[in-house]
């Protein structure tokens, strides 16, 4: 399916910031991190804050290491038993440990435990347990809608803002790095929304693919035939269009998917009035057009330069699996074209 615009008046109107792409799934690592803490474990945080050259994540990538289970990764799997080990010492001792690794120099890519790259990295430790209210900061950037702003020097000060919210801490340190910068700050953006108006086949894949991509997801389905199609991975809205626009003030993409021709008309016209700047529509070319001559002139200019239909990549396949794949793709690669 090829990504079309309908030949109506542009009209731009108001749109929200991108969300950025943050690396990986922060939020996977991040409510594995708060579930650890609310269950009285002693999660230690890996993050990556400085990189050069060849390495697998980049500055801001998060992994969670120590009491409990890990989840994320800072490597392709074989700095993690190094990092673990480190991130047990942060962890019994109640201190930021740093590690750097650096796989530059010729020795380290000819060796017998080579990990094919040649950069450096930045990580520090951190031991959440140790952090008074840090539950707090983290399960205030789960709820969307925020970027989390974290600053962290070699003394061992750490600070966390978010919407006008401040957090700080100050933590004994290990062996400082001997070189760089003496403190770094980082920005975890805000994880993208999308909302679904419509369940059918593709969502049963494209919800948990989202998901594991780093997506928030809410689904807008009244028809009881529809709603377990949704699945427990998403939040479940048993809303009108509007009403469901409405409840989600922070999405990015709007996913128009009844398989129903009315039902695809009210949310279009829904979605007319919002701010959402990407909004896909399932479907042929045909069927878009034929919608269109339904819609008011007003809200086919509303949509004219924010509409995707056919919603998805072509040459992905047929069936409901390949379109999931091919939407999601598109997701990601709009999602790419919005960082900073």
């Amino acid at each position: 399916m090829a990504a079309a615009t309908p030949a109506v008046a542009a009209n731009p109107g108001p749109h929200i910031p991108g969300p950025g792409f943050a690396e990986g799934n922060p939020g996977a690592v991040l409510r594995a991190a708060f579930d650890a803490l609310s269950a009285g474990r002693a999660p230690v945080l890996a993050l990556v804050v400085d990189t050069e050259g060849s390495t697998y994540a980049s500055t801001g990538a998060l992994a969670l290491f120590g009491d409990g289970p890990h989840v994320g990764w800072i490597s392709g799997g074989c700095l993690e038993p190094e990092i673990e080990r480190v991130a047990l010492v942060a962890g019994d001792a109640g201190r930021i440990e740093w590690l750097e690794i650096d796989t530059t120099d010729d020795g380290a890519l000819f060796s017998g435990s080579a990990v094919g790259c040649r950069g450096r990295q930045l990580l520090a430790l951190l031991p959440l347990a140790a952090l008074p209210q840090v539950a707090d900061a983290i399960w205030a950037w789960l709820a969307g809608g925020q970027a989390l702003k974290i600053t962290l020097d070699r003394d061992g000060r750490i600070a966390c803002r978010l919407d006008g919210r401040a957090w700080s801490w100050m933590l004994p340190v290990g062996e400082a790095p001997q070189s760089g910068a003496r403190d770094w700050t980082l920005t975890l953006h805000r994880a993208p929304e999308a909302l679904i108006l419509g369940a059918g086949p593709e969502t049963p894949t494209l919800i948990p693919m989202l998901r594991s991509l780093g997506w928030r997801v809410s689904v807008a389905e009244r028809r009881a035939r529809w709603r377990d199609a949704a699945g427990a991975e998403s939040d479940l809205l048993d809303l009108p269009p509007d009403d469901a626009v409405a409840a989600c003030p922070h999405a990015d993409v709007a996913l128009v998917m009844h398989h129903g021709f009315e039902s695809d008309r009210d949310a279009l016209a829904a979605l007319a009035g919002s701010r959402i700047p990407f909004i896909g529509l399932l479907g042929p070319e045909r069927r878009r057009d034929d919608l269109f001559k339904l819609l008011r002139r007003a809200e086919r200019d509303a949509l004219s330069t924010r509409l995707h239909a056919p919603v998805g990549i072509p040459h992905c396949g047929r069936g409901p699996e390949a379109i999931a794949l091919s939407i999601a793709t598109q997701l990601q690669q709009w999602r790419g074209a919005q960082a900073p």
